[in-house]
């Protein structure tokens, strides 16, 4: 264990000398093992602490605020533990000077807002014309004496706004007058508090629902501070008395005013209010007549029914395009074709017309097949035209085996017979001449609309 030593001060209370009025501040430092307690005496009497009287850092300061002649006195710090104890002891001199004025007259507090007061007051009685100035002394009424503070105020000024306090909070005044010896003794003591706290202005926003309603809209209440609610007021521009209030509860931060005419201008006025009174109202001013022009002018659409119209407009604009050109194409195609087929008929005829005929008794089925080969010679083309070989031309028209091997005509049978059994085949393939045996008279020849 460490070995105790006896309370020795490191720093004694000095003696000092102040005017009246002013503040007296003792220091008294000392060490020990164990750490030594202080404790300070006035006259050899334990000091009792009061609203002047303040100790501080475990007690190793000792500060007498506004002293008076009955501070005058000498203060002794005592330092002791279990080993030892030690004294040291200050004297306070009050200064007091003959002739200094008195106290100043009728100081009264009155209350402006919830952050400002204002002290007003009338010359001392007695000792005025070595007066420079006054004090005034401010602190909250809860606080510390060491904790007020001072404002200065001119010899021909008898009143000071005192402002940034606090709302809702009791505050103490006194005043002094000073000269160039020293101050008055202090005023009475005056205690006045602040008003509370009304609510900030809100934020308000005026919207246009129709010619005949608008929506007020405010930000949240937890931007206005405590309020109870708020008083929606409205009324006709240059029309002095107000709709309303409506009153609105806290947690509403919207409300719809409705039958408005809407030829006129309105205005527009919202304001927080709590148990300490109405705060700043917000005034907006709303015409409906421009929502009106703007219902005449550009008509509501059903944006949904417009959409789908459109969706349907366009798929059938699309489907028409393409049915428009694939009959172009089918057009073009049947015009080709068919230009063609008229084209090969033409050549065929003029070609028969031009080739010389032989006679009939020299034309035999081989004609037949070297004609459908030349034919099919000229036909080969890189589109469309039917090709037909000699086995088809044999399978359609069997040559018989017999020695006359010319295909004949039977007697009474119509012409449009044979045009019959040719049918299968198109005539702008090939062509075919029937051949007639020589023996039967000329008359009874097919003429030569009976060629295939």
């Amino acid at each position: 264990l460490p070995a105790a030593a006896p309370a020795e001060f490191v720093q004694q209370p000095q003696s000092i000398s102040r005017p009246a009025g002013t503040t007296a501040i003792f220091t008294c430092v000392a060490q020990g093992e164990p750490p030594p307690q202080i404790t300070w005496l006035k006259n050899g009497q334990i000091l009792e602490t009061s609203d002047h009287i303040k100790l501080k850092n475990n007690n190793s300061t000792l500060s007498i605020y506004g002293i008076n002649p009955a501070d005058e006195a000498i203060y002794q710090c005592l330092a002791e533990n279990s080993a030892g104890s030690s004294q040291a002891s200050a004297r306070l001199t009050v200064l007091w000077a003959d002739g200094l004025p008195g106290p100043p007259q009728g100081v009264r507090a009155r209350t402006v807002s919830a952050t400002t007061i204002q002290v007003s007051w009338r010359e001392p009685l007695q000792n005025t014309k070595e007066i420079i100035g006054y004090v005034l002394h401010i602190r909250k009424a809860a606080d510390p004496v060491e904790m007020e503070y001072q404002e200065a105020v001119s010899k021909s000024t008898f009143q000071q706004l005192v402002t940034d306090l606090e709302p809702s909070t009791s505050y103490s005044f006194y005043i002094k007058a000073y000269t160039s010896r020293g101050a008055s003794k202090a005023s009475e003591v005056t205690v006045v508090s602040t008003l509370g706290e009304v609510p900030a202005m809100p934020s308000l926003f005026i919207k246009v629902l129709n010619s005949t309603a608008v929506q007020a809209t405010w930000e949240p209440s937890i931007k206005l501070g405590q309020h109870e609610g708020f008083k929606l007021f409205y009324r006709k521009v240059h029309v002095s008395p107000y709709m309303g209030p409506v009153l609105l509860p806290s947690n509403v931060t919207a409300y719809i005013i409705t039958h408005l005419d809407a030829s006129v201008v309105y205005e527009v006025k919202l304001l927080a209010y709590n148990q300490h009174g109405d705060g700043n109202s917000t005034v907006r001013f709303v015409s409906l007549r421009e929502s009106v022009e703007r219902t005449v002018l550009n008509p509501p659409c059903d944006c949904m029914k417009e959409e789908q119209s459109n969706k349907t407009s366009t798929t059938g604009i699309i489907i028409g395009i393409h049915i428009g050109v694939t009959c172009i194409i089918f057009c073009v195609l049947f015009l080709m074709f068919g230009y063609r087929g008229r084209l090969l008929m033409c050549k065929n005829v003029q070609e028969q017309l031009a080739t010389p005929q032989a006679p009939r008794s020299q034309r035999s089925a081989a004609g037949l097949v070297l004609n459908g080969a030349a034919r099919r010679e000229r036909d080969e083309r890189p589109f469309g035209g039917k090709q037909l070989d000699l086995n088809e031309l044999e399978r359609l028209f069997p040559v018989p085996h017999s020695q006359d091997k010319a295909v004949t005509t039977v007697p009474g049978l119509p012409a449009s017979h044979d045009e019959t059994q040719l049918s299968p085949l198109p005539l702008n393939d090939f062509g075919i001449i029937e051949e007639e045996p020589p023996e039967q008279p000329p008359a009874a020849s097919p003429g030569p609309a009976e060629e295939g």
